[in-house]
């Protein structure tokens, strides 16, 4: 097949040529349509609550602060996951939510269920 190959580009070299021609041009156009940032968005959109307690231990806090606020942020839409750690006088939650939504509408739903 390769021989079939090589024997029919060297026999019709204008069509081969205008063909390479063509596959260039299209890439070129699609290089330059080609969306490129500085910064690339890597990070999925987060909203992160933390909140401090002192003087509670971290069974404490996960009891009387933490899960009545997980509890009540589980209804979200767009959320992909919701994660807590907490530890002696801190718990930290946080909210991802799927890829695409804006910031600043899931920091407002997060803040009406607060």
């Amino acid at each position: 097949m390769l021989p079939a190959i090589v024997r029919f580009s060297l026999t019709q070299r204008l069509f081969v040529a205008v063909l390479a021609l063509a596959v260039t041009g299209l890439g070129l156009r699609a290089w330059l349509q080609l969306p490129i940032d500085a910064f690339p968005d890597i990070a999925p959109t987060q909203v992160k609550i933390i909140l401090k307690a002192p003087g509670m231990t971290a069974e404490e806090i996960e009891r009387r602060v933490t899960y009545p606020i997980e509890t009540e942020l589980l209804g979200i839409p767009k959320q992909a996951m919701l994660r807590s750690t907490t530890k002696y006088a801190i718990t930290a939650i946080t909210l991802d939510f799927v890829e695409g939504t804006d910031i600043y509408w899931a920091r407002q739903q997060v803040n009406e269920r607060l």
